[in-house]
């Protein structure tokens, strides 16, 4: 019916010149920037968004959506699921005026506070949760990309700071603070995440803390899990496998994981892989197993956040694989999941591969395949080698044991030339 039509897209689209296939390849090309896969949309797909066929598209493909545009999908005609069409929608002239005023401010939040220090009255809104949203997705590509960085965390700690900043710099409705909340949980998971994939723990530790509190304020269960998840693998490389238990014990209790079988697979996967830290075996075979069996029940185009299905595939599965195999010294099952996990990785995940490649290594290693092993740790990128804190770490492990089997043989030799040209003497 033409009452359910999405007339404010079409205006916006007719305006700017786009045709539902040009619009559908800008979206896909988007999507790929924010999650490393190319966006499957075609013309057909916009124009079931025009006839209101679609009210309210996923969410890398709505976030992806508000990139090309620069409007959030309110101000686009789109309505959130729950909520009534509104009679009045907003202005896309107000929303670009806004969004100018946020580029050229740095950010959003500093805008909000800007203005709640002049006395002016502020309406957070929908927009205002868009473009944190934005930032989120930023933060997760850097940690794709480069992981453990000091930066990183610094950065995410401070877009955590600047979301509740923002919840006092004016008036807004219970469920719009509840987003602002649930953004300022997820900058600090990250920021959690950061400082675990850099070794430094007791920072790790500070950021679950106020991540924690910030889920609670928010009450989304999806961040909650993330964060106890995240607890999880805190504990795990801190070598307390009964706390990391637990601590995913927490996550894979939520309602969350009896709804969709992707989250009950990644906390399956977790638990495996700490009980392969804690010398289980049974439990970690037994976990690996059960989490294969969710993913392959999972639901591919259901809508999840953006963090999760950045990451959480079959090749992080078997990267967890690999890593509970290892732990239990199982080389050659663990180097089969490492081959996988890297004919598997989406181009993006850089940090991820290099990881896996050092745990391939150390599986080759661990057979007595000394050759390869040292080919494959040479492969592994010399900014990672020598500034990942856990890929270093795992290296120099690799250099110690290498040494303990074959100390003056040709290999060894060849690995030590390696060695001191990347770590520039510091082995």
């Amino acid at each position: 019916m033409n009452s359910s039509r999405n007339t404010v897209l079409e205006a916006w689209m007719k305006e700017h010149g786009y045709s539902s296939n040009s619009l559908a390849d800008a979206v896909n090309s988007a999507v790929g920037d924010l999650t490393g896969r190319v966006g499957g949309l075609d013309g057909s797909s916009i124009r079931g968004w025009k006839a209101g066929r679609v009210r309210w598209p996923k969410s890398a493909t709505r976030v992806a959506l508000e990139k090309v545009t620069g409007l959030p999908a309110t101000a686009l005609g789109f309505v959130p699921r729950g909520r009534a069409p509104s009679p009045a929608p907003e202005s896309p002239s107000e929303d670009a005026v806004e969004r100018r005023r946020f580029i050229a401010a740095g950010t959003a939040l500093a805008a909000a506070s800007a203005t709640h220090a002049l006395g002016s009255s502020h309406r957070i809104g929908t927009s205002d949760v868009v473009r944190l949203q934005q930032r989120f997705t930023e933060i997760i590509v850097s940690d794709h990309r480069h992981g453990g960085r000091l930066g990183i965390e610094q950065k995410a700690a401070a877009l955590a700071d600047e979301a509740l900043s923002l919840q006092n710099s004016g008036s807004a409705s219970q469920r719009v603070r509840a987003y602002v909340y649930g953004c300022a949980a997820a900058f600090r998971s990250s920021a959690m995440w950061a400082a675990i994939d850099g070794r430094r723990y007791e920072d790790a530790i500070v950021h679950m803390r106020e991540a924690q509190a910030l889920a609670e304020l928010a009450a989304d269960p999806a961040i909650k899990f993330r964060i106890w998840s995240h607890a999880g693998t805190l504990y795990r490389h801190m070598g307390r496998p009964a706390e990391a238990l637990a601590a995913n014990d927490v996550a894979r209790s939520l309602p969350l994981t009896r709804r969709d079988p992707l989250f009950a697979s990644l906390g399956l996967a977790r638990q495996a892989a700490i009980q392969g830290v804690a010398g289980n075996a049974t439990a970690t075979r037994r976990g690996f197993d059960q989490a294969q069996d969710a993913m392959d029940r999972a639901d591919p185009s259901a809508d999840r956040p953006v963090w999760m299905t950045s990451f959480y595939d079959q090749a992080e599965l078997d990267s967890l694989a690999l890593t509970g195999y290892l732990a239990l010294g199982e080389y050659e099952k663990a180097e089969a999941h490492a081959h996988r996990c890297l004919a598997a990785l989406r181009p993006h995940m850089q940090r991820s591969k290099a990881i896996a490649t050092t745990r391939l290594a150390c599986a080759q290693l661990g057979q007595g395949d000394m050759e390869p092993a040292v080919t494959t740790a040479m492969s592994i990128p010399d900014d990672a080698a020598a500034h990942h804190p856990r890929v270093a770490r795992m290296l120099r492990s690799f250099h110690a044991k290498i040494h303990a089997v074959a100390p003056d043989s040709p290999t060894t030799s060849k690995w030590n030339e390696y060695a001191h040209t990347t770590w520039k003497e510091s082995v």
